[in-house]
């Protein structure tokens, strides 16, 4: 059996106790009064469910073509590395999975993962659902890949077979996107209006087919009102954010699609993070090499910052660690629980006892050696971060701890 206590977190309260977790089943079998004799014995650290990232790309699939950048394993190093215990990850790949065999296929790639790992497919003009409940992704415009749409009206044809479904759009107008193709910068090519409007045809999609909607990587405040209207009116939609579109405002120069807004739009998604508009913080983890950003490729490593990244959030922006847990464990938790064998999100008697430690007091300076991404660099790189993991526990074993 192996024990930890110290200050137990979950959404709706922080107490200090006693977790045992049975490595053999890899589930919570008690939370109760600490006793002061475990495994570990923590003081002022935080234990929260283990952070689930529903954001990442592994790149690994069966071409092998984009292994340089990132596989299954060192994607998972990553994740634990930011206290990250579970992840899904995206279907853009050189060889996407779309259907039964190729989604099987990757499958197996994915064991490779230290942490556990959700596979989203792809949806595509083409495809259909499969036979098993999976998580489906679709791109509303050009990205990253070959699998996308080129206009809205492909799009409501092919969602209709996936009713009922749940369905993560990346939304980008894909008119907008080609009317502004020639413009002198990045963040001029994929302007706000382009999110704007497809969040519009999202809300749409998801209303017409009873879709189990997200809205990925939002980026704009407006989008973030369009949501929050569609959420009071009863459409089935949650939303995510990611640390660049937090952290950096379009003064910082970091391409990722959608791209960098005004510190107005930073401002509103914090906000909507820590009031509970926002439903998930997860990371659109896109490891490229640097040689590949100078060539131009969209999109940031952030797997190996995503523990360290919450404590920013707590000291300059005052999330309690209650909201840590619902936007970092819980909700997206109970998303991949749907998929999963173990239920994720709560620090709980029959939950997976994978847990993620933070000490909020121990400042971190990200630097490239503490990296674990295949590719190599963090555009966190050089700052300081007011806390840091400590541990992170997977399943009642140790993976990561100092």
């Amino acid at each position: 059996m192996f024990t930890i206590e110290g200050q137990i977190v979950n959404i709706d309260a922080i107490s200090r106790g006693r977790i045992e977790i049975d490595p053999a089943t890899g589930l919570i079998v008690k939370v109760g009064e600490p006793t002061g004799k475990a495994d570990i014995v923590l003081d002022q650290e935080l234990i929260f469910p283990g952070f689930v990232d529903l954001h990442v790309h592994a790149r690994e699939c069966a071409a092998h073509s984009q292994d340089y950048k990132e596989d299954f394993t060192t994607a998972g190093q990553a994740a634990i590395n930011g206290g990250v215990v579970a992840f899904a990850e995206m279907p853009n790949n050189t060889t996407p999975p779309v259907d039964d065999a190729s989604y099987e296929e990757k499958l197996l790639l994915a064991k490779k993962s230290s942490a556990e790992v959700v596979l989203y497919a792809g949806l595509g003009p083409a495809t259909k659902p499969l036979a098993k409940k999976v998580p489906y992704k679709v791109y509303m415009g050009k990205s990253v890949g070959d699998l996308f749409f080129i206009d809205f009206e492909t799009l409501d044809k092919a969602l209709e077979n996936y009713k009922g479904q749940q369905v993560s759009f990346h939304a980008e107008d894909p008119k907008i996107l080609a009317d502004n193709s020639n413009q002198s910068s990045h963040e001029l090519k994929r302007p706000p209006e382009a999110e704007n409007s497809a969040v519009d045809f999202a809300l749409k999609m998801i209303e017409k087919y009873k879709l189990q909607g997200r809205i990925c990587h939002l980026s704009t405040k407006a989008g973030l009102e369009k949501i929050i209207k569609a959420k009071k009116s009863g459409i089935s939609v949650t939303c995510e954010v990611a640390p660049h579109h937090l952290y950096y405002d379009v003064s910082a120069k970091l391409q990722m699609n959608p791209p960098l807004r005004a510190k107005e739009d930073c401002l509103a998604l914090i906000e909507g993070l820590r009031n509970g508009d926002i439903d998930f913080l997860a990371t659109d983890h896109a490891p490229h090499t640097i040689e590949d950003k100078q060539k131009g490729a969209s999109g940031l490593p952030l797997l190996d910052t995503y523990g360290p990244f919450i404590t920013w959030l707590m000291q300059q922006h005052q999330f309690t660690p209650e909201d840590i847990a619902r936007v970092c464990s819980f909700n997206p938790g109970n998303f991949i629980s749907q998929f999963t064998a173990h239920q994720y999100g709560r620090i709980k008697e029959g939950f997976a006892g994978s847990l993620t430690v933070i000490d909020p007091n121990r400042p971190i300076k990200i630097e490239k050696l503490m990296l674990k991404t295949k590719c190599g660099w963090s555009p966190f790189e050089g700052i300081i971060f007011p806390g840091s993991v400590k541990y992170t526990i997977i399943k009642g074993k140790i993976c990561k701890g100092n």
